[in-house]
């Protein structure tokens, strides 16, 4: 018996089989049971699932997306929860999302019916004809929000993105250049969408990418130019891939494209791209072309329905054609939605109601070190009043905050206190400060 125990050991580590839980034996070799484990880790670590043939359970959005259980309105209550008024924005959002992934979700659905099936050829000839006479296409409605800064447009991808559960990539067109230049190139917004996904490359095309900034890539000039505009209408050509849908070679880590690297082909027919801008200046574009179309009798009573305070509620393709963008970029941007500037009324509430508010992440802050925070009302109107006074919009809203109480936060951490109120005065003179860096 001793001989055996000696013959039936490990191959890998050497352990005997009294030294060990279990030996798996085969083609005249054994294996211990934590070597096999061992090896079995290893395996999966170089391979991933596909050594395994299938037999692990699919990774999480592998399999269809469940955003058809949220309906437009739905997906519009949502936003509200994290987002202060801009309706029209929400609502087009909205059904944008809905419509662009329910129609992933078809294709889906036809697909993996269509690998269930074994069918004969003449069920085959029979379906191909039914499929051409019902065969319907339905394109993708990439979208385009346009608004001054601070008004929540990279919030409202966001948010949704969060909602959906997919992957979600945030890009600045600013840093995007033709290829060939100093820059980035346009591949390099995919590189970070897959960097969102875990490089899993079915869930990255199902994802949604922002594109901040877009009217920063705007032709510069419409005048010929011995120069190349490699920031402005290069980037747009080379984006038309992109936001149309084709299959994309893609440079894993980013950067430039090298002969050695290996690349990653990305499909971005059903990635979803919204695009976002502040397009200073465009109001007095709509305002020319809202103007002569008023002409002849009743021109005065056809001025009286404009809202001069907020033109850009009127905002069409051609505007953005004359702001820069070339036709084929605003034909891939089918839906154009605005957000309204932000009055003392919304910046005020922006403050307070929603979920993740910026009093409530104070008071959180203060809390964790068992310091009740406590804020005067006469506090947040000085603060949105500043916000309004040099044109910060929203996101200034957390600029001012973090000058009011910088002090308290670096010094009552460990000072025992239980309590802290913020009065007017104390707001005062701190928001003084920090208006004069600003001047």
């Amino acid at each position: 018996m001793s001989d055996r125990k000696k013959v039936d050991k490990c191959a890998f580590c050497g352990r005997t089989s009294d030294q060990v839980e279990m030996l798996l034996q085969g083609g005249g070799s054994s294996i211990c049971v934590d070597c096999a484990i061992r090896v079995s880790e290893y395996v999966h670590s170089i391979f991933g699932d596909e050594v395994f043939d299938g037999r692990q359970e699919p990774k999480p959005g592998t399999q269809s997306c469940e955003t058809l259980n949220f309906t437009p309105r739905q997906i519009t209550a949502f936003l509200d929860q994290y987002v202060i008024g801009q309706d029209a924005a929400k609502k087009s959002l909205a059904v944008a999302v809905y419509n662009h992934y329910k129609r992933i979700n078809e294709a889906f659905s036809r697909k993996e019916a269509e690998a269930k099936k074994k069918k004969s050829e003449a069920q085959k000839v029979l379906d191909a004809e039914k499929s051409a006479l019902e065969a319907l296409e339905i394109e993708k409605s990439n979208i385009l929000l346009v608004g001054p800064t601070g008004t929540g447009k990279t919030l409202l991808a966001r948010t949704i993105a969060r909602m959906l559960n997919v992957p979600f990539a945030i890009v600045d067109a600013t840093v995007l250049t033709e290829a060939g230049y100093v820059g980035e190139d346009v591949e390099s917004i995919l590189s970070r969408l897959l960097q969102a996904a875990d490089y899993d490359v079915s869930r990255a095309e199902r994802g949604i990418v922002f594109i901040d900034e877009i009217d920063k890539i705007a032709r510069k000039s419409d005048n010929p130019s011995i120069t190349r505009d490699v920031s402005g209408e290069g980037v747009q050509q080379a984006m038309l891939k992109l936001l149309e849908g084709s299959i994309v070679n893609v440079p894993p880590a980013g950067g430039r494209k090298h002969p050695e690297q290996k690349m990653i082909p990305v499909n971005t027919t059903n990635i979803l791209f919204i695009c976002g801008g502040a397009f200073e200046g465009i109001e007095k574009r709509i305002a020319q072309r809202l103007n002569t179309r008023v002409v002849g009798y009743g021109a005065q009573e056809k001025k009286g329905h404009i809202d001069m305070e907020n033109l850009l509620k009127y905002i069409a393709p051609q505007d953005m054609r004359s702001y820069g963008l070339i036709p084929e970029i605003v034909g891939r941007l089918p839906i154009v939605t605005y957000l309204d500037p932000l009055d003392r009324d919304a910046l005020r509430r922006i403050l307070t109601e929603p979920k993740n508010a910026l009093v409530k992440q104070y008071v959180h802050l203060f809390g964790m070190d068992g310091i009740k925070l406590v804020i005067e009302d006469e506090v947040l109107d000085l603060i949105v009043d500043t916000a309004l006074k040099y044109k910060l919009g929203a996101r200034g809203l957390r600029s001012i905050c973090e000058a009011v109480m910088m002090d308290a936060m670096y010094e009552l951490p460990g000072s025992g206190r239980r309590t802290f109120r913020i009065t007017a005065a104390y707001a005062q003179e701190r928001i003084s400060r920090f208006a004069g860096t600003l001047s």
